[in-house]
């Protein structure tokens, strides 16, 4: 389970680095942390249920901002 994050961190970082590349800064920053975050849980040998909680909890706050930016941050073309 530790290999997924590492995984994880590398497809943040290519992201990461496609964002950077075309001009969202902010963007890349972001998942540029998230590349950080997941090769650093990635070495850390915890236990698989451990790491699904982490991953489960990622995802409800990715899915919280998401939905929060989409809803609130986002203006409407009229």
């Amino acid at each position: 389970m530790s290999r997924m994050f590492r995984v994880l961190g590398f497809w943040t970082l290519v992201t990461a680095l496609m964002a950077l590349a075309g001009g969202m800064v902010q963007m890349a920053l972001l998942f540029f942390f998230q590349t950080a975050a997941f090769m650093l849980l990635g070495y850390m040998n915890l236990k698989e249920k451990t790491y699904m909680l982490l991953f489960w909890g990622y995802m409800v706050l990715a899915f919280l901002g998401i939905t929060y930016w989409s809803f609130f941050e986002l203006e409407l073309p009229i």
